[in-house]
């Protein structure tokens, strides 16, 4: 009867390390890529935070005169109007017309929304005669704005994984502390070299870098590894980088999220725009000072108008009539509105 072929067991060992060692080339280069598209993206993080803070210095230098002259324009209207509503003797009809102007002016947006004072609150309800109550209202905006049970679901996932996250690196971060504290060492040497390593894994710590906490760690077991090719050996490693780059997939999905929350954000969408803006040759912000300025001409010819009337220079009727300005004001309003409209319908208009 013909003998069943053997294979030594040295043969079948070489096979199985040599499977393992494609394994691990592949876990090996999975997490290389890794490490370097996070380092890609903290660096398009940074750099995209640092040019949100430059545009906003920018700004603020170059309109911080404007900007201030603007709200003390404001500060002022809302003061002449208290003043006319709280220190002159007025007809019901008069003050409920003044009311109305003054309201106006902040639904507009040509002076900021104020809270109502106590004395004018009866004379709003009447102009705007609300048909339902506030606590209506919110009842009915919580129940129309309900979150979605999906979203809810998403929501929680997302707080989970941030919250395993945020556990392995504080693990890691122990497990390092430990390995590299300074006390931990006898020789003046050796105590300044942990010293900078420490400071390196706090830094990581405190910026959340995962990636950053693992190749400290991973320099730490490289260097005291015995370099041993052994089945066991090369096993432990496989299943440490299945483990480490499922983390650093988390990473990198979370820098991305939060690079997409970033530019989409109504600062980081104003910093996109003022980045094409200058490619294009346009001063952005020069642009907005020179609308800022027309503002500004505006707001001083309705301060010098509501002025008039709280030092009686001019009466009530010419006061209700409103200042040219303010009828400009109405009709651009107006067509801006109209033209919105329209070019939502597919519709362009030119006035």
């Amino acid at each position: 009867m013909p003998q069943k072929a053997s294979f030594p067991a040295t043969t079948t060992t070489s096979l199985a390390v040599s499977s393992l060692n494609t394994h691990h080339e592949a876990l090996e280069k999975e997490y290389q890529w890794l490490v370097k598209q996070i380092k890609r993206k903290q660096a398009e993080l940074k750099n995209f935070g640092e040019q949100m803070r430059s545009v906003a210095t920018e700004i603020f230098e170059r309109g911080n005169r404007s900007f201030n002259r603007l709200v003390a324009l404001d500060t002022e209207i809302h003061t002449l109007f208290d003043e006319i509503l709280t220190g002159r003797k007025l007809g019901k009809q008069t003050r409920k017309s003044i009311v109305g102007i003054y309201h106006n002016l902040q639904a507009m947006g040509i002076i900021s929304p104020k809270a109502n004072h106590e004395e004018n609150e009866q004379e709003i309800e009447e102009w705007f005669e609300p048909n339902q109550d506030e606590n209506n209202f919110h009842s009915a905006q919580s129940k129309h704005y309900a979150p979605d049970q999906k979203v809810e679901q998403k929501l929680e996932f997302a707080a989970t994984n941030k919250t395993d996250e945020s556990r392995k690196i504080r693990q890691i971060f122990i497990r390092l502390a430990e390995i590299f504290h300074p006390d931990k060492v006898a020789s003046s040497e050796m105590e300044n070299s942990y010293t900078e390593i420490m400071k390196q894994i706090n830094q990581a710590y405190q910026q959340k870098d995962l990636a950053g906490l693992l190749e400290i760690e991973r320099q730490h077991l490289q260097g005291e590894s015995s370099q041993s090719n052994s089945q066991d050996n090369l096993s432990q490693q496989c299943h440490r980088l299945e483990a480490e780059n499922e983390l650093l997939k988390t990473q990198y999905e979370a820098l991305k999220q939060e690079l997409r929350q970033l530019k989409s954000s109504a600062e980081g969408v104003m910093v996109s725009d003022y980045r094409k803006a200058v490619r294009a040759g346009i001063d952005p912000i020069g642009e907005k000072l020179e609308q800022l300025k027309t503002q500004i001409q505006a707001l001083v010819e309705i301060r010098n108008f509501v002025k008039d009337f709280h030092e009686q220079k001019i009466t009530i009727k010419e006061f209700l009539s409103g200042p040219a300005t303010l009828g400009q004001m109405n009709q651009e309003i107006m067509e801006e509105l109209l033209k919105q409209m329209l070019e939502e319908l597919g519709v362009r208009i030119v006035f």
